[in-house]
């Protein structure tokens, strides 16, 4: 059977008779209900210490007024006002971050000539701690925006980057040498063949470095900012309310979140060929 046949109709139709033939996952299955088990026992625990006085109230309120803080939050419009802008500057400078990082990846990936020019020296720069780079954008960039997308960018660019060259560095040979034995050469080799195999670790990078991205949006926001979540947890934190500082921290592992599982609804739309244990629940 040669490379192409695997793309033919009646293997297509094989793949389809297989896929359907999987059990599909239940929507009620018991691993949903054991992933509330953790979250629901701290709630509980927090609450029962909260209001037992065990530790004071003050320092340590109860999800009910944390939850409480959040609806008021919502209502007055500061939650929604701050959201926006540290969205879009994670937005803006993962952007930027892992569109360079896919870019240089994929150069380091393909080429040994620009791996010589650029690896040695971005993975000297991935050693530098992040909050390195912070009194450098200040004096270049002044304590706008530019800095902190800046330092956004940087956060998402190492993961990409690093996930996207060791995917194709790590492309079975023997799959490239299947493909050029079936006269695969040039960009139908790199499409049919490299792309395909370095795609999942490829997504890791970009998960891995969405969730830095949000990471760094709450560093930028804390060393300079007068509008973001970032700005509202300092805030809270300068007139001493600590539902505000906790209910700051619940919406950045809130978006997080929800951006990272637009990302791997992205992956597991795009890698829906792969037969792995995950794709298969």
């Amino acid at each position: 059977m040669s490379f192409d046949d695997t793309f033919t109709a009646p293997a297509l139709l094989e793949r389809r008779a297989d896929a359907e033939a999987r059990p599909a996952p239940s929507a009620g299955k018991p691993e949903f209900w054991l992933r509330l088990i953790l979250p629901v026992a701290m709630l509980a625990a927090w609450e029962l210490v909260a209001r037992t006085g065990l530790v004071p109230a003050y320092n340590f309120p109860p999800p009910s007024v944390v939850f409480g803080t959040l609806v008021d939050l919502a209502r007055s419009g500061v939650m929604f006002k701050h959201l926006w802008v540290s969205a879009a500057r994670v937005f803006f400078g993962f952007v930027l971050g892992a569109g360079v990082g896919t870019l240089l990846g994929a150069l380091t990936g393909f080429s040994a000539k620009w791996r010589e020019v650029f690896d040695g020296t971005i993975q000297a720069l991935r050693s530098i701690p992040i909050i390195a780079w912070v009194p450098l954008f200040i004096l270049w960039l002044g304590i706008d925006e530019a800095p902190k997308i800046s330092l956004i960018a940087i956060g998402a660019f190492f993961p990409v980057y690093l996930n996207l060259y060791t995917g194709l560095r790590g492309v079975d040979r023997k799959l490239i040498e299947v493909g050029r034995a079936n006269r695969m050469t040039g960009w139908r080799l790199v499409h049919r063949v490299m792309l395909p195999s370095a795609l999942p670790s490829y997504f890791v990078g970009l998960r891995t470095g969405l969730g830095l991205a949000w990471m760094f949006v709450a560093a930028a926001e804390l060393l300079g900012a007068s509008s973001g979540i970032g700005y509202l947890l300092l805030e809270a934190q300068n007139l001493g309310r600590p539902a505000v500082v906790i209910a700051a921290m619940i919406m950045f592992g809130v978006c997080g979140k929800l951006t990272d599982l637009i990302v791997a609804a992205a992956a597991a739309r795009l890698l829906h060929w792969q037969d792995t244990v995950a794709a298969n629940g």
